[in-house]
């Protein structure tokens, strides 16, 4: 756990691209370079059709689209797989793996990223990470021995639909050389005015839905609160030596799933309150809950009366 309370600061020049990479590089080992573009999954796609080819192999979270709609026709080999299982991507890697792709923070959990540095290393893989539940005001991957970081902005770093992707300058001249989808420059503006208050509202987002989690587990009706700032959270210590705190604690996310024993969909159905800036979406069995700037009491209150009504 290390100490960050760090303000947000756009540099005078580069516009919003830049002022992320400053952000995820702050503390990097060498100097790197931004690029943003139209969507999150045209970043990907970037990333992606640089740095692999035909006959080549890659390591990926189940839910990436683009890897499993697309790569297949140009001859690239993936395997899904939990990236926040350390032992499962290293099952999946190949002698040609070029790329292992995880998520920092993820429905599943926390990735490990130092692990996955070594494992990449060890094959000769670069490490690509999604930081965009973490944002750099939780984690910065590039610190943790990532290649790229990307993140898709509409999610917490803005209100604009778009991706950016940040690393060494190298990767990123090869990157932006032959392919790109750039950002209007509308958005590009309101997205570098928001930087300005990324801080706050990520702090924010974290401790409430610390709070949150740490109430609703309490509840009889669920059969399990995944949350990483739940000690008993299987990536709580892990959490914990790689995410930022401050004076409000580690920041662990703002994404709380909830296991219940009755059916999820009629829970999200009872929901009054949530549904605003917080979101539930059923996941399977469970609730995904991405926490927003509700009063964390009206939460709480809206999900026990929920659930009562389906002990009830």
């Amino acid at each position: 756990m290390r100490e960050n309370t760090r303000c947000v600061r756009a540099p005078a020049e580069g516009g919003f691209a830049a002022a992320v990479a400053a952000l995820e590089g702050a503390a990097a080992p060498e100097n790197v370079a931004g690029q943003s573009f139209a969507t999150g999954e045209a970043a990907l796609a970037a990333v992606l059709l640089t740095f692999l080819r035909g006959g080549t192999h890659v390591v990926a979270p189940a839910g990436a689209v683009f890897v499993a709609n697309v790569l297949g026709r140009f001859g690239v080999s993936a395997d899904f797989v939990d990236t926040a299982d350390l032992t499962a991507v290293r099952q999946a890697v190949r002698g040609h793996t070029k790329i292992i792709y995880a998520e920092t923070l993820s429905d599943t959990g926390v990735a490990d990223l130092r692990g996955l540095y070594r494992l990449a290393r060890e094959v000769g893989a670069m490490l690509v990470v999604d930081s965009t539940l973490a944002t750099p005001i939780v984690c910065r991957p590039l610190e943790h021995g990532a290649d790229l970081v990307l993140h898709s902005t509409g999610v917490l770093l803005g209100d604009r639909e778009g991706g950016v992707v940040v690393g060494r300058n190298d990767l990123m001249y090869r990157l932006t050389k032959d392919l790109g989808a750039p950002m209007s420059p509308a958005d590009e503006s309101s997205l570098l005015s928001g930087l300005g208050t990324l801080t706050l509202r990520v702090r924010r987002r974290c401790a409430t839905a610390m709070e949150f989690a740490a109430a609703v587990a309490k509840h009889p009706s669920l059969v399990a609160v995944g949350y990483p700032g739940l000690p008993r959270d299987p990536g709580h210590h892990l959490a914990r030596q790689l995410f930022d705190s401050g004076p409000e604690g580690t920041r662990f996310g703002p994404r709380v799933i909830v296991t219940p024993r009755g059916d999820a969909d009629d829970l999200i159905k009872s929901l009054r309150v949530i549904g605003d800036s917080t979101s539930a979406v059923r996941q399977g069995k469970a609730v995904r809950f991405s926490i927003g700037f509700e009063d964390v009491e009206d939460l709480v209150t809206d999900v026990t009366r929920a659930l009562d009504s389906q002990a009830g």
